[in-house]
C-alpha cells in the first residue's frame, strides 16, 4: 500500500486544518467558491468529485460479471450486509445517538441532518479502496473484482431508492430530482467514463492480460488525481464548516463514534458469518471488508448536492473520510492475524473448479 494512501486520514486531517484556516483568513474566496452552483450542485465541488471517481471507474471490469455464480458464498455474504443490513442499521444508529443520546449535545432541529449523513455513507458500498484492503490480507483479487463490479450494477439502481426510503421513515424530506441527478452525476457518467477508457485501454492487446497491464498502468498514473480531489474537496467543506467547528469542536467526536460502532459491527457480522460458512480467508476477508467500508466519494457529492457545501450532513461524510482509514487498517492487522479460523482454500473447494464446498 503507497504510503500516501496508508496516510490518508492524516492527510484529511491537514486539510481539514487547512479548510478551517482558508475559511478564517479568505472567507470571501470560500463564499464564491459556494456560489458556483445550479440547482444545488456545485461546479467547483463536482469537477473534484468526477477527479475522485473517474480513475476509481477505470478499475472497474464487467466482463468479471460472468464469473458471478462462481464460489458465491462470500458474494451473499456481501450483498446482504451491503444492501439489506448495512444502509438500514446505519440509518437506525444515526436516529438513535441523534434523536437521542446526543440530543442535547448538538443544535436544536439539526438531528435530521446528522442522520441524512450517516445515511449518505451507510448506503454507498466501497468501490477502489476494498482492493487495497484485499490487497493487504492476501485475498483473491478477481474475486474482489467480481464482487466490487457487482455492487456498482446494483448501485446505479438502488442507491438512489434505499435513500430515499430511508429518509422518508427519518422524516427527511426527499428531493428526488436532486437525488437522481447526483446518481447520474456521479455514478452512471464517470462510471460511463470508465467503461470507456478501459474498452480503448485494452483495445489491440494481445492478451486479456496485456490489456489489464495496460489499464493498471494507466489508473496508477491517475489515481493521484483521485486523492488530490478528495483532499481539495475536504477543504472547500470544512472552509464552510469552519465557524460551527471552531465554536463545538467536539462535534467530530459526536460523529465519529456512532461512525466507529457501524463500522466494527459490519464487520464483525460478515467475518462471523464466512467464519461459520467455512469461507476460505482469502474470500472471506475482503468479503468482509467490502461489507464494511463505504463509498465515501459518492456519499460526500451526493450530501453536497442534496443539503449543500456547508451542510451538517455534508460534514458527516467527511468525517466517515477521517474515520475509516484507521479503521480500515486496523481490521486488516485483525483479519491477518485470525487466518487459522478459516479452513484451507483446497478443504473448502472440490476437485480444481473455483467453486465452494456445498
Amino acid at each position: 500500500m503507497p504510503v500516501f494512501e496508508r496516510y490518508l486520514s492524516v492527510w484529511v486531517a491537514l486539510a481539514i486544518i487547512a479548510g478551517l484556516g482558508l475559511g478564517q483568513i479568505a472567507p470571501a474566496l470560500v463564499n464564491f467558491l459556494a456560489s458556483l452552483e445550479y440547482g444545488s450542485i456545485n461546479f467547483v465541488v463536482a469537477v473534484l468529485i468526477w477527479f475522485m471517481v473517474y480513475p476509481m471507474m477505470v478499475g472497474v471490469d464487467f466482463t468479471s460479471l460472468a464469473r458471478v455464480h462462481e464460489r458465491p458464498k462470500g458474494l451473499i455474504i456481501t450483498l446482504t450486509v451491503n444492501w439489506l443490513i448495512k444502509p438500514f442499521t446505519m440509518a437506525a444508529l444515526g436516529v438513535l445517538f441523534f434523536d437521542y443520546l446526543f440530543a442535547p449535545l448538538i443544535e436544536p432541529g439539526t438531528a435530521g441532518q446528522y442522520i441524512a449523513g450517516m445515511i449518505l455513507l451507510g448506503a454507498a458500498p466501497c468501490t477502489a479502496m476494498v482492493f487495497v484492503w484485499s490487497q493487504l490480507t492476501k485475498g483473491d483479487p478477481n474475486y474482489t473484482l467480481v464482487q466490487v463490479s457487482l455492487n456498482d450494477v446494483i448501485m446505479i439502481f438502488a442507491y438512489a431508492p434505499i435513500v430515499a426510503l430511508l429518509l422518508g421513515v427519518t422524516d427527511i424530506t426527499v428531493p428526488w430530482e436532486t437525488l437522481v441527478l447526483s446518481v447520474v452525476l456521479y455514478i452512471v457518467v464517470p462510471l460511463s467514463a470508465g467503461v470507456i477508457t478501459r474498452m480503448y485501454m485494452t483495445r489491440g492487446a494481445r492478451t486479456p492480460a496485456e490489456g489489464e497491464a495496460r489499464v493498471t498502468a494507466y489508473t496508477a498514473r491517475i489515481k493521484p488525481f483521485s486523492i488530490i480531489g478528495l483532499l481539495a474537496t475536504v477543504v472547500l467543506l470544512f472552509g464552510f464548516q469552519g465557524e460551527v467547528i471552531l465554536e463545538r469542536p467536539l462535534i467530530i467526536l459526536i460523529i465519529a463514534i456512532p461512525l466507529l460502532i457501524q463500522s466494527y459491527g459490519m464487520f464483525a457480522v460478515a467475518y462471523w458469518a464466512a467464519k461459520a460458512w467455512r469461507v476460505p480467508h482469502k474470500v472471506a476477508a475482503p468479503c468482509a471488508m467490502i461489507g464494511t467500508s463505504n463509498f465515501f466519494e459518492l456519499a460526500v457529492a451526493v450530501a453536497i448536492g442534496l443539503f449543500g457545501l456547508n451542510s451538517i450532513a455534508a460534514l458527516v461524510t467527511v468525517v466517515g473520510v477521517l474515520v475509516e482509514v484507521p479503521v480500515m487498517l486496523s481490521l486488516v492487522w485483525f483479519a491477518n492475524r485470525t487466518k487459522h479460523w478459516f479452513p484451507l482454500e483446497e478443504t473448502a473447494i472440490r476437485g480444481s473448479k473455483p467453486r465452494e464446498q456445498s
